[in-house]
């Protein structure tokens, strides 16, 4: 007698949950959920370039996702330790994961993850690890899209990518807090928060100075990167823009493929006040 052939074949391996890849051309590597969440991408390495080289102190990295500004900036800047602040816990273990990878060993021990909500206040924001004037930057890539542009099933993604009422406040209220006298907040966002941003950090951070980023010479700008100063009096400056493409090629133009691999960073022009 023979046996029975087994019709559905040998079984297949599970697909991965996550993958892991790198950044900066192999200087670091993140582990990030496939399929479904939030993977990083240009947003976050700006967001990273804002940090100047040779910066010193510690850096939080507001909404840190699995860790790519911050683990960005630590990669770069041997100088500076960083907390990377991650309000759910699915991605903070994931930012984790990312600190413990064997390529990252050259800087992991820098880097520290703390699971916490950056909108909390008062003695809720201590306890979780959020102390007053603890940091000399702190940075932040919010979800700034607005929760009806972009409906998804996915509710990792929608956590990380949809704002709620009044985020900008919020988030800035937090890093005016955790950040010292002279400490630098660096963000990116959606031009269309601009308002509510300056709202938030008035008495806060000054010598606020935004540099837009437009997909081409002659289209609308995209984003906005921000900087401020804690405690400066200084005027907003509007900054030469940056285009993300030269042409109608896809291919980054020189300065933001600098930028997004971490061959260059930009500095803040003078200010004073």
């Amino acid at each position: 007698m023979t046996g029975r052939p087994d019709s559905a074949g040998p079984e297949k391996p599970p697909i991965p949950q996550t993958t892991v890849d790198a950044f900066h051309r192999g200087r670091f590597h993140l582990v990030q959920p496939r399929g479904r969440g939030h993977r990083a991408g240009v947003d976050a390495m700006l967001l990273a370039s804002l940090v100047p080289g040779g910066a010193t102190g510690r850096l939080a990295d507001f909404g840190a996702g699995s860790g790519a500004a911050g683990m960005a900036v630590a990669s770069r800047i041997e100088t500076i330790d960083v907390v990377l602040v991650e309000r759910s816990a699915h991605m903070a273990q994931l930012a984790s994961e990312s600190v413990r990878l064997p390529q990252n060993a050259g800087f992991s021990g820098r880097v520290t993850v703390l699971a916490a909500d950056v909108t909390l206040t008062g003695r809720e924001r201590l306890v979780a690890g959020l102390e007053d004037a603890a940091f000399d930057h702190v940075i932040m890539n919010p979800p700034f899209n607005d929760a009806a542009d972009r409906a998804t099933p996915d509710s990792l993604k929608a956590e990380a990518h949809a704002m709620s009422d009044r985020l900008f406040e919020r988030w800035i209220r937090t890093a005016g807090a955790v950040c010292r006298p002279g400490g630098q907040l660096s963000l990116i966002a959606r031009p269309q928060s601009l308002l509510e941003i300056l709202g938030a950090c008035h008495n806060r951070f000054g010598g606020l100075q935004a540099i837009p980023v437009h997909p081409r010479p002659g289209e609308d700008a995209i984003r906005v990167l921000l900087t401020g100063i804690k405690g400066s009096r200084a005027r907003l400056t509007v900054r030469p823009p940056l285009f993300i493409h030269d042409g109608a090629e896809q291919a980054f133009s020189v300065e933001i493929d600098n930028l997004n691999n971490g061959r260059a960073f930009i500095e803040r022009k003078s200010a004073h006040g």
